[in-house]
């Protein structure tokens, strides 16, 4: 496997333009296909000559990055630890770095266990950055651990800017349940907050690396995309607020299966 040069010492602590945690969603409802799609989507585009060339248009030209994995409130692990993106090279080292690692995987859905596991992550993490964003992607709806929108703002009160890819599919869950409807609206609800926040829809998998691409040409360069710019199939604007306590798997624990 690729190695990847530590974070410098706290006393020695680098300058960037963004401190970005990547929090990818590894649940039981994505499968082994799907798993590959979208970690291929994150290495492609951290890879790519536009998102090279979105972090050299920086003001300081670099930014630090991590690589997460969750799925219930107590799976969460760092698979690429905090590393300076600042040439091609370091770049394609990280990307290959998350591409040989080993992937993760559980049973349960805890977007509020994942934020919680993130924010603490730029402490001491040997960057200062002008902004500190988690970047989450999911595909289904909190049902373990706290509730998403607590936690948001929590993380938001810490001055961080959370930004979503809602991966919206019709597929039937693992659990036999549908897909929650308007899960874009979910994200915008009860997920995704601070300044600037955003998200970018991704159409399926299938579309995940657009998705990604694009939400990361976005983040870098600190702009918030216009909704047409979200996806092509968005959703209509107006809806009834999510309910972000009651987790729509809930029903498995009304039925008797035990939590995690």
């Amino acid at each position: 496997m690729v190695g990847l040069a530590g974070a410098p010492a706290a006393a020695e602590e680098v300058s960037v333009d963004l401190e970005l945690v990547l929090a990818v969603d590894v649940s039981s409802s994505v499968d082994s296909v799907e798993a590959r799609l979208q970690r291929k989507g994150y290495v492609d585009a951290l890879k790519s000559p536009e998102v090279l060339g979105a972090i050299r248009n920086g003001t300081l030209g670099r930014i630090a990055v991590t690589y997460v994995e969750w799925s219930g409130s107590r799976s969460r692990k760092v698979v690429a630890p905090w590393t300076l993106l600042d040439s091609k090279a370091g770049a394609f080292a990280f990307a290959t770095f998350v591409e040989a690692s080993p992937r993760g995987s559980g049973h349960w859905t805890s977007i509020g266990g994942a934020l919680d596991f993130a924010w603490p992550l730029f402490d001491d993490n040997g960057f200062q950055g002008t902004r500190r964003v988690i970047d989450i992607s999911a595909d289904g709806p909190n049902n373990d651990g706290p509730s998403p929108d607590k936690i948001r703002d929590l993380v938001i009160g810490k001055g961080i800017t959370i930004n979503g890819l809602p991966i919206v599919n019709s597929r039937t869950q693992a659990s036999g349940l549908p897909q929650m409807p308007d899960y874009d609206h979910y994200f915008e609800d009860c997920v995704i907050g601070g300044r600037g926040a955003f998200l970018v829809i991704a159409d399926d998998y299938g579309d995940f690396a657009r998705a990604i691409k694009r939400k990361l040409l976005f983040e870098i360069a600190d702009v918030r995309p216009p909704p047409a710019a979200r996806s092509p199939f968005r959703r209509a604007a107006s809806h009834d607020r999510s309910d972000c306590e009651r987790s729509w798997d809930y029903r498995r624990r009304e039925d008797g299966v035990p939590a995690p």
